[in-house]
């Protein structure tokens, strides 16, 4: 059944077969105060106490100690835990001339050293968003008419394959979701919609049904795109009652939920495909005292928070609160005409990775006690990092 939504209802959320209203089994905060981010510091980024921060790249220049000049226009971004105990974590490049993206990674021993960089995707188009999948590739999306999904090695040790059959559109984000087996995938245009790639082999994304999320009186459903390379036609136009979504922007999975953002209505959204529910967790329209807008990429912790990336805003990562309210978690300073972009965890869940797109495009590192958001009641400023 369809909840019926519109800019009154926004703070219905979805239950995951409670009463209680949880993302991913964890209580959101709901009555903490977070107070205010410190002053900002060299790097031009704020933060609560407790945390500090790094740039770990700029574009235009060497990552520090390796020969790999970081990338223009960094966007999407993810990590990956390897065999070593470091980890990689992987940004995409959103650059618009036909050939000029791509993507690129850092790479971190088990102490959190830079020891390496590198490219691991080249002579693709705009890549924008993406997502990360169990088996430990990056998915690269495409945002322009004939974009496509890349899967990618995070360090660069195999060469990226395009994955034709998830659909030529303008591809945001994606997200997998291991329960249903089956890709979650935004589009960002005004009339997008919001997709999902089945493999016909889980973890093989060479082949497989891309459908479409559908709504008919009122009722939710899923339709297959008769000719996913849009060579008839654009995806977004061959399913008459595919239900539209403005600028589909990021996209992860929080517990059992598909959670995204549309940045044409400053929504974040919720999907339940048990259910078969849509909610709308966040409107900028409407939520009082509202800190959030440019909504863009995202990204969940394991205990399945919500931190949303703002595009231009007030240049903020933004924590979304179970009843709809909101609070910064991380805000750059000092910067213009650029954006938020490719927050991600690292394996161990206490250091935060984003960009700074452009003028310059920078990539920090918040390094700190994130489990501190995730505790019902009062927020308490941890101690200082050491």
């Amino acid at each position: 059944m369809t909840n019926h939504l519109d800019r009154r209802e926004f703070l219905r959320v979805s239950t995951l077969g409670s009463a209680a209203v949880v993302f991913g089994g964890a209580t959101l905060l709901s009555a903490c105060d977070p107070g205010d981010l410190l002053d900002a510091d060299v790097n031009g980024v704020r933060v609560h106490p407790g945390f500090s921060a790094r740039t770990i790249a700029t574009s235009g220049t060497n990552v520090a100690g390796t020969s790999y000049q970081w990338h223009a226009w960094p966007d999407g971004g993810a990590c990956f835990a390897l065999p070593d105990g470091g980890w990689s974590y992987v940004s995409n490049s959103e650059l618009i001339p036909l050939g000029a993206g791509g993507a690129g990674f850092v790479r971190f021993d088990a102490d959190a050293n830079i020891v390496d960089a590198g490219s691991c995707l080249t002579g693709t188009t705009l890549n924008c968003g993406g997502g990360a999948t169990p088996w430990g590739t990056w998915l690269s999306g495409e945002e322009y008419g004939n974009g496509q999904i890349w899967e990618c090695d995070p360090i660069g040790a195999a060469p990226a394959v395009a994955r034709p059959g998830m659909g030529v559109f303008p591809h945001e984000a994606a997200a997998c979701h291991v329960g249903e087996q089956a890709v979650y995938l935004t589009e960002d245009r005004s009339n997008g919609g919001l997709y999902r790639f089945i493999p016909d082999t889980w973890t093989d994304l060479s082949s497989g049904t891309l459908q479409v999320l559908t709504e008919v009186d009122g009722v939710l459903g899923w339709a297959d795109i008769p000719d996913p390379s849009a060579s008839s036609s654009t995806t977004r136009s061959q399913v008459p009652e595919m239900k539209v979504f403005n600028g589909g922007e990021g996209i992860d999975i929080s517990g059992n939920n598909v959670v995204f953002t549309t940045k044409g209505d400053d929504r974040v959204w919720s999907y339940d495909p048990v259910a078969n529910e849509l909610t709308v967790l966040y409107d900028e329209g409407v939520t009082p005292n509202g800190v959030l807008s440019g909504n863009d990429n995202l990204v969940t912790d394991d205990s399945g928070v919500i931190y949303v990336a703002e595009d231009g805003g007030d240049m903020q990562i933004v924590l979304v609160r179970e009843d709809g309210s909101t609070f910064p978690v991380v805000q750059v300073v000092g910067v213009s005409g650029s954006e938020i972009a490719g927050p991600a965890f690292n394996p161990a869940g206490n250091r935060l990775y984003f960009s700074s797109q452009r003028n310059p495009g920078e990539t920090f590192e918040v390094y700190g006690p994130w489990n501190a958001f995730v505790t019902p009641g009062p927020f308490n400023p941890p101690p200082p990092v050491g």
